[in-house]
């Protein structure tokens, strides 16, 4: 579950996070720090996370989905939302409206031709380092457009740096998705202004051409659109449910956004 858009943090948030009479100690705050590393406030991202994981713990052992110290692993989850969440299907209407707004996502054989530069994050590699260098690298490289082979060749992670970085071309499923959307999610040539965050690390990426395809016709892809429309509306109504939690309880350490109540931090 994504709790980011549910959470705002503090510059400084409190030592004690508490969510009604539950402490969490800080030895769990700094493990599900590690999760949040990439974000602005990790600490704050973390206590989010936490508390709002304990709201809906301390829900389901109300309800009696849970022993009272039961932890809340993902068939107790499933069973609190199945109970409470109620989320509407899309209807077909709906489907067709979002597939005549986004008709460039529903295509085959568009073609790209892309050429990256990878800052690969491992254990051995700070993630705040690799990030600034390869934000760097990025503004160098859109400075000097011209630079960008050779700045692949020297700091790429990637074996493609031996040739300038190229990847030659791709298409749709020939990347992992979040680079996909990359490629694929804009119609830009050239330099991508912002970094591509994906599992294998920091992509600088240059878009060299693009090769349109086909467009996919309404019926080959309504299943997908309606299973990615009730999606949305499952995280919306989702943002919404931890809200009306939070607003009945005592949060301190953490501050929820968009709770329906008052909230102790």
């Amino acid at each position: 579950m994504d709790n980011s858009e549910a959470c705002v943090t503090e510059p400084q948030a409190a030592a004690i996070l508490r969510v009604n009479d539950v402490v969490i100690d800080m030895a769990e705050i700094a493990a599900e720090q590690r999760h949040h590393e990439d974000e602005p406030d990790p600490d704050g991202a973390a206590r989010c996370a936490l508390a709002i994981r304990e709201l809906l713990r301390q829900r389901a052992v109300a309800l009696g989905l849970l022993g009272q110290d039961g932890a809340l692993d993902d068939e107790a989850l499933d069973a609190l939302l199945a109970r409470e969440l109620r989320v509407p299907q899309p209807t077909r209407a709906e489907c067709e409206h979002y597939y005549a707004g986004h008709t460039a996502r529903f295509r085959r054989n568009d073609i790209v031709y892309a050429s990256h530069i990878l800052f690969a994050v491992t254990e051995r590699s700070p993630l705040a380092r690799v990030r600034a260098t390869a934000e760097e690298t990025l503004h160098e490289v859109r400075e000097a457009p011209q630079n960008f082979e050779a700045a692949a060749r020297e700091r790429s992670n990637c074996p493609s740096g031996a040739v300038g970085g190229s990847l030659g071309q791709l298409l749709r499923g020939d990347s992992v998705p979040e680079f996909e959307r990359a490629l694929f999610g804009t119609e830009a040539l050239g330099i991508l202004p912002h970094l591509i965050n994906t599992r294998f690390g920091f992509h600088v990426v240059r878009i060299d051409r693009r090769v349109e395809g086909e467009a996919l016709p309404f019926a080959a892809v309504e299943a997908d659109i309606a299973a990615f429309l009730e999606t949305r509306v499952r995280h919306k109504a989702m943002q919404q449910y931890v809200s009306v939690l939070a607003g009945e309880a005592r949060v301190e350490g953490a501050v929820l956004a968009g709770a329906a109540g008052p909230l102790v931090q």
